[in-house]
């Protein structure tokens, strides 16, 4: 029984930061096929235009990133990902090398709640799999208020069953991964018309969370 719940704990700390380990590899892996479809679906539903400034939270391997460079097809269009773990960082950026290079996109190894960013610069965010991980909903959810331009629009992409089922046997925090704290922190953080709905993107239904930067 002790050890399965180190091995939980182990499993829910490389979830959340993957290492440049056999675990942390493994966890990217299943990033690569789990996180595909959410991280298309919020893509798509932030409502992205090509002259947009659009920043993804929580980046991993970079698919969601990669997928949304595609959008931006004006000059000025540009995306920015953070992620909290070097493993993760060094994999984007090995992934989006040329779009880097180019400067279309621009990573950061950061946490959420401290980004290198200058306040209202930010039209779109995008984000799966990401909120239940940060130590204070709150204090991320300011910081991304305030790099986001008024009445720039959050997509947040779940599927709440499986991660109801996770958060059941201890892998990520309890109480940060249920969509109701996450969305009073971000009311509390200044987003108005926060709400979530069930979308159907390819063969599956995810969960998507909405805000709105306030004017």
């Amino acid at each position: 029984m002790e050890y399965t719940l180190m091995w939980l704990e182990k499993v829910g700390k490389q979830l959340g930061q993957p290492t440049q380990s056999l675990a942390g590899w493994l966890i990217s892996k299943f990033l690569k096929v789990h996180n595909r479809i959410l991280e298309e679906s919020a893509v798509q539903l932030c409502g992205i235009q090509p002259a947009d400034t659009v920043l993804e939270l929580g980046h991993g391997p970079g698919l969601g990133l990669q997928s949304a460079a595609k959008l931006l097809t004006e000059p000025t269009g540009h995306l920015i990902g953070v992620d909290y773990s070097a493993y993760m960082h060094q994999m984007a950026s090995e992934r989006l090398k040329d779009l880097v290079a180019s400067g279309k996109v621009t990573l950061h190894h950061c946490d959420v709640a401290a980004m290198p960013l200058a306040d209202s610069i930010v039209d779109r965010v995008f984000h799966c799999n990401c909120y239940y991980f940060w130590p204070d909903l709150k204090n991320g959810a300011t910081e991304i208020h305030r790099v986001m331009k008024p009445g720039g629009v959050m997509v947040t992409t779940l599927r709440l069953p499986s991660v109801a089922a996770i958060a059941a046997k201890g892998v990520i925090p309890d109480g940060n991964w249920r969509p109701e704290s996450y969305m009073t922190a971000l009311r509390d953080s200044g987003f108005t018309d926060v709400r979530m709905e069930d979308r159907r993107h390819k063969h599956l239904t995810v969960q998507a969370i909405y805000a709105t930067a306030s004017k």
